[in-house]
């Protein structure tokens, strides 16, 4: 369908000879064309704006709300945007409104300083062809409903026999697709989806659509949230948060690029600090309820220690959060660490987890914290005194390792 909206847009380009390109309502872009006279004769056409439409597939806050303050989310009829070289918008434009069934579906942006009237039968034309984008847009976006809803509930479902007919349902509607190389992503927290300005919902997550991306979904979920500097607490359990669930097409089940890009590119849509985490790679719906699993761990580990393992995290990469990720909050905790988890000794938590990180070897353990070996020693003693643990003997320091690492979770 990527393939119709170029050749519409090109359409557009072709009727009215000027750069055109064709952005969803939430200023994705979706389709970019141009004409004989886009290239090194047109350079002024690709104002700041443009170009970051372009290469950043999206434009920024500041030129979205400049755009809409001409009433683009209500019009029917083209209207004409003032230059704003404050918000990088050098050159004037025509904006074509793209709807359907009364719903602004997404926006046509045409180059333009003043040479085209806006009574133009030109533009009576591209309309036309505006409006057949806003049918291919609304049904789009009902089949990305669909596929969302099944995602979801093929996710949440407990009867093995009902997750089974979902998956199937799901992959008939994915197409060839769903049986190749899959991965799902989890990215979180994910903010919630707010209805626009003709008062319905932008979508069922609210996500950009991207390349190999073939469903999502939101649900709640537990997430890290590490302390301050990175340094082991005892934090309550955390509350869940919206989750985004998406499944990626892969090129391969060796080469995760897509995924990982789409997770990059999913991660600026959340305010910071978000994070997402890759599953293993699957092949085909069936065992997509694990895959979502491993997808949640990864992106807990990526929150829990976000400079070593953030923002993307692969469920391959996560070491010991592979199996503590799956711990209840209660039994991942244990009352002789429990002294150490308080506020007061965060810097002796610290050094604990950097020792056992760096497998009890005190000379890499004093350069990576950068004090003296004297002064790990004594530390090292207090941690044994606080937890009542005997830090030469392996159980106890597996014991406290985990207990630390879980405390991130």
């Amino acid at each position: 369908m990527r393939e119709d909206y170029q050749a519409l847009i090109d359409e557009v380009c072709a009727l009215l000879g000027t750069p055109a390109t064709l952005e969803a309502r939430d200023f994705a872009l979706i389709a970019f064309g141009a004409h004989e006279g886009d290239g090194e004769g047109a350079e002024p056409a690709l104002d700041p704006v443009r170009r970051r439409s372009i290469l950043g597939r999206r434009s920024s806050a500041e030129v979205r709300a400049w755009f809409e303050s001409f009433g683009i989310t209500r019009a029917a009829s083209p209207v004409r945007i003032d230059p704003e070289p404050a918000a990088g918008v050098e050159h004037g434009r025509i904006c074509l409104p793209v709807r359907h069934a009364g719903v602004v579906r997404g926006y046509i942006w045409l180059m333009d300083d003043g040479a085209l009237d806006l009574s133009d039968p030109r533009l009576a034309a591209a309309m036309a062809v505006a409006s057949r984008i806003g049918a291919l847009l609304a049904a789009e976006t009902q089949a990305e409903a669909r596929s969302g809803e099944l995602l979801r509930a093929m996710l949440t479902e407990e009867d093995r026999g009902r997750g089974e007919e979902l998956a199937a349902e799901l992959g008939e509607l994915l197409g060839p697709a769903a049986s190749g190389p899959l991965a799902l992503l989890a990215v979180g927290p994910w903010p919630a989806d707010d209805a626009d300005g003709d008062g319905e919902s932008s979508g069922s997550t609210g996500a950009p659509v991207l390349p190999h991306v073939m469903a999502g979904c939101v649900l709640p979920a537990r997430l890290a949230q590490p302390a301050p500097g990175g340094r082991s607490a005892a934090p309550p359990a955390p509350e869940r948060q919206p989750v985004l669930a998406s499944l990626v097409r892969l090129r391969s089940a060796e080469v995760r690029a897509p995924a990982r890009t789409a997770a990059g590119q999913l991660l600026r849509v959340p305010r910071s600090p978000a994070a997402a985490g890759v599953s293993a790679p699957r092949r085909g719906l069936s065992d997509a309820v694990a895959a979502w699993r491993e997808a949640l761990a990864a992106a807990r580990a990526a929150g829990a220690e976000p400079e070593r393992l953030g923002p993307v995290a692969d469920w391959d990469a996560i070491g010991p959060y592979r199996l503590l990720a799956a711990l209840p909050d209660d039994v991942a905790r244990d009352a002789a660490v429990a002294p150490l988890l308080r506020p007061a000794h965060g810097e002796l938590a610290r050094t604990a987890e950097v020792f056992l990180d760096h497998a009890g070897q005190a000379g890499r353990t004093a350069a990576a914290l950068g004090i003296h070996r004297q002064t790990l020693y004594y530390r090292l003693s207090r941690i044994e005194a606080l937890t009542g643990l005997d830090l030469d003997d392996g159980g106890s320091r597996l014991l406290l390792h985990m207990a630390l690492k879980a405390a991130r979770l």
